[in-house]
């Protein structure tokens, strides 16, 4: 257990070294943030996954103690600014969970709580994507990069209503990819958000770390939903705003600057 956990701080510490950003190579950038925190989504849900069931009872303290030290090992290693997004992003996600799963029932955590890695998770989420997205090989190949996401997000929605009758997530989809036509600035995070959660999703249902109903919400009989439903990124979306939405109203003068800055070179 000792060395498999060791491995898993590995790929974190390796995720979170901030030389990607500069990378020519797009695929070094990609490898060093979205092929890192799916490693440690892959190896850190296991921990809490219904094989570990078979080994302890106490498979999600583990998952708890591996999310908290990783979430440490990449605050110590990103910059000021990601620090404080991350932090709005743990205290955004502690208010959505509880609100979408324990008050609205919206999915179920494997013992019907809210799982103690779960909001230092999404931040973990928040920054791979982000440094994926801003990496300077990535945005060389942005247009590119944007249409092969597009596209395969439309055939995996489409897959999943025609196979699995999930019309709950393709409207989510279709919604998501509606709102980015007219938001070029914000399409590539949001596009790679959408992949990552739908990763994270497949993922976290296999091991059985949570569920969702059979409609949305349980709720609404004429929005039949898959476990998990494709497009649920649209409500990940939430969080990456809210917590831009709070770092905006910190710092109003040097945000202020900063779009100055982008107008006189647009």
């Amino acid at each position: 257990m000792a060395q498999f956990l060791l491995s898993h701080f590995y790929f974190l510490y390796y995720f979170s070294g901030m030389s990607l950003l500069a990378s020519k190579s797009s695929f070094y950038a990609t490898s060093k943030s979205l092929g890192a925190l799916y490693l440690f989504i892959l190896f850190g849900l296991f921990l809490d996954s219904f094989y570990m069931l078979e080994i302890t009872k106490d498979a999600q303290f583990y998952a708890n103690i591996s999310m908290f030290i990783g979430f440490a090992i990449t605050f110590w290693q990103v910059n000021n600014r990601i620090r404080e997004q991350m932090i709005y992003a743990v205290l955004i996600a502690v208010l959505g969970e509880y609100l979408f799963s324990i008050l609205l029932g919206m999915y179920t955590y494997r013992l019907e709580n809210v799982p103690h890695y779960v909001p230092p998770g999404h931040a973990l989420v928040y920054v791979g994507v982000l440094y994926f997205s801003r990496a300077a090989s990535i945005i060389k190949n942005k247009h590119k990069i944007e249409k092969i996401l597009s596209i395969f997000i439309l055939v995996y929605a489409t897959a999943f209503l025609i196979f699995g009758n999930d019309v709950f997530g393709f409207v989510m989809t279709i919604a998501t990819l509606l709102i980015l036509r007219k938001k070029p600035r914000e399409r590539l995070f949001y596009l790679t958000m959408y992949i990552t959660v739908a990763y994270l999703e497949i993922i976290g249902t296999h091991y059985l770390c949570w569920k969702w109903p059979s409609t949305a919400w349980g709720v609404f009989d004429f929005l039949p939903s898959f476990n998990p439903p494709s497009g649920i990124s649209l409500f990940y979306f939430l969080l990456d705003l809210g917590t831009l939405w709070f770092y905006k109203k910190r710092h109003k003068i040097a945000w202020a600057r900063m779009k100055n800055i982008r107008r006189m070179r647009l």
